[in-house]
């Protein structure tokens, strides 16, 4: 017996050494790219060009980040457009998908399944560009209005459904007791449902912050006035017209001196995706609890 249990705890040693080291160079893969980024933003123009990109800046340089932000107050501008539409966004976002969740996961609603499929065809079949366009702009309003950044993404049918199979683990008692001491529907979501659903709040909060954060499209078909630019849209310009200065300057033989395109290029991402990632410690514990809820009561 002693040998039996003396065999089992050296697999389980054996099973968690090999589980560290894979789930170890797993972090490594996905964490050296990021760092590449960090480094070549760092980097001398001309090590990039000559070298590639390398584990440590052989010549450092931040004329990449000198480039990006020539002129701070535009960039300020667009992180404040940026971050406006993130959090009204995000917060309207999950307001509209977890109540909409919650209302079909009631078995006492009787049209729920045909909701679902009019959601679930959605997700199949749309309307195409041109259609979806006219309608913003013509019957909308939405050119140069930051309503046009917030809308089109506020609701995700995929996020929805994730509500749904989430709060469907939760006791149908305790909607039963509420509705019993006199409670309305409203007031179960607001103050029973919600709170017993952080892990999908989480998890629904950070898919749509990303989204919202690292939209550019919506800014480019909607957007003419440089106030209300965001800020993945206004590197992207600035990017494209560094490209296109260069481009002209070496079809007219102009010299224009060496212009920091793959150092700006990393600075870009830098100065992007340094503020979202903040949020990833604050939600990391409910993050994969919400996913793994979601996937096994579905």
């Amino acid at each position: 017996m002693a040998r039996n249990s003396h065999i089992l705890s050296m697999d389980i040693v054996v099973f968690n050494v090999l589980g560290y080291i894979l789930l170890s160079f797993v972090a490594i893969i996905c964490i050296l790219p990021f760092y590449l980024v960090i480094v070549g933003s760092f980097t001398d123009e001309s090590e990039i060009i000559r070298y590639g990109f390398s584990l440590f800046p052989s010549k450092f340089s931040i004329e990449g980040y000198m480039l990006c932000l020539k002129n701070p107050v535009s960039i300020l501008r667009a992180y404040g457009n940026t971050t406006f539409v993130t959090v009204i966004g995000t917060v309207l976002a999950l307001f509209i998908t977890t109540m909409t969740g919650y209302v079909l996961q009631r078995r006492d609603f009787p049209w729920r399944n045909h909701f679902s499929f009019f959601f679930f065809f959605t997700t199949l079949f749309n309307g195409g560009l041109v259609p979806w366009y006219l309608l913003c702009v013509r019957y909308l309003g939405f050119k140069n209005n930051m309503v046009a950044l917030i809308l089109p993404m506020i609701f995700s049918v995929w996020n929805m459904i994730i509500s749904k199979t989430f709060m469907r683990s939760i006791p149908d008692a305790i909607t039963e007791s509420a509705k019993i001491d006199g409670a309305n529907d409203f007031y179960i979501y607001i103050r029973l449902i919600l709170p017993l659903s952080v892990p999908l709040i989480a998890t629904i909060g950070l898919f749509t912050a990303l989204a919202y954060w690292n939209d550019w499209y919506n800014c480019m078909l909607f957007i003419e006035n440089e106030n209300m630019f965001t800020l993945q849209y206004y590197l992207q310009r600035v990017l494209g017209s560094v490209d296109a200065l260069r481009q002209v300057a070496e079809k007219s033989g102009l010299d224009v001196g060496q212009l920091p395109m793959e150092s700006m290029k990393m600075a870009m991402t830098i100065i992007t995706t340094g503020p979202i990632i903040l949020l990833y410690p604050f939600v990391q514990r409910y993050f994969v609890k919400g996913l793994t809820i979601g996937a096994v009561k579905g």
